[in-house]
């Protein structure tokens, strides 16, 4: 009983989420019919704003819904770049290592249902050196973010360099994210159509492709070493 008492309140959790249409709130046209409520209520109660925000942030990592992405975008929007950045980045790497402590909870066996398709694909790269394998994946979203949150906890990784490697390898994309936040309110007022997607263009995926190959060069001086 004990052992299905925590899946029981996450998958509650997950439930009251979704009838009650909260995760509607995580869109574009969310944030712009809200954004002079928002942004009033930062200019009042400002640090009250970044705590309800990074808690909010965490539970959306946490419960693996959909809209990392747009919650790094209103980071920016709200708090500027700098600030912004250092939010997102954090509530990120929370909602992350709290997911990845579920994983090797009594949660873990129905968690890795979900992730098992993708297990096969990443065990010989967490094998060679899970550390900067996942610092690859973190910088390049070649996975679904929710995925590499999960897979680690069930190759072996540990606590410590599953942290490190997401609390670095997370800091370029969502800069990325927080720039683009903070001049989205000319794009709302333009009226011009807008999506996450457009937002990694190609010179961006090139810089980021470069910082992990950067990344997976002590994995290549290891394979020759052996050699």
């Amino acid at each position: 009983m004990k052992r299905f008492l925590p899946l029981g309140i996450l998958s509650a959790v997950i439930a009251l989420v979704y009838a009650l249409d909260l995760h509607t709130y995580l869109s574009f046209e969310s944030l712009k019919d809200h954004r002079e409520f928002l942004q009033d209520f930062v200019k009042e109660r400002f640090v009250l704003a970044i705590l309800i925000f990074f808690f909010t942030y965490v539970g959306v990592v946490a419960l693996s819904l959909p809209g990392a992405g747009i919650m790094s975008i209103t980071s920016g929007f709200l708090f500027g770049t700098l600030l912004g950045t250092v939010v997102a980045v954090s509530a990120a790497t929370l909602g992350a290592t709290l997911i990845f402590l579920i994983a090797q909870s009594a949660l873990g066996e129905s968690l890795q249902k979900k992730a098992g398709p993708w297990l096969e694909k990443m065990r010989v790269g967490f094998q060679e050196n899970a550390f900067n394998y996942l610092l690859t994946l973190r910088l390049v979203p070649v996975f679904p973010f929710f995925i590499i949150n999960l897979v680690p906890a069930f190759l072996g990784v540990n606590l410590r360099d599953y942290f490190l490697a997401t609390a670095i390898g997370i800091i370029p994309g969502a800069f990325v994210y927080v720039s683009v936040g903070t001049g989205i309110g000319s794009i709302f007022d333009k009226g011009d159509a807008f999506s996450v997607g457009s937002i990694m263009t190609p010179e961006i995926l090139i810089a980021l492709v470069g910082l992990a190959l950067l990344s997976f060069i002590p994995i290549i001086v290891k394979y020759f070493k052996n050699r």
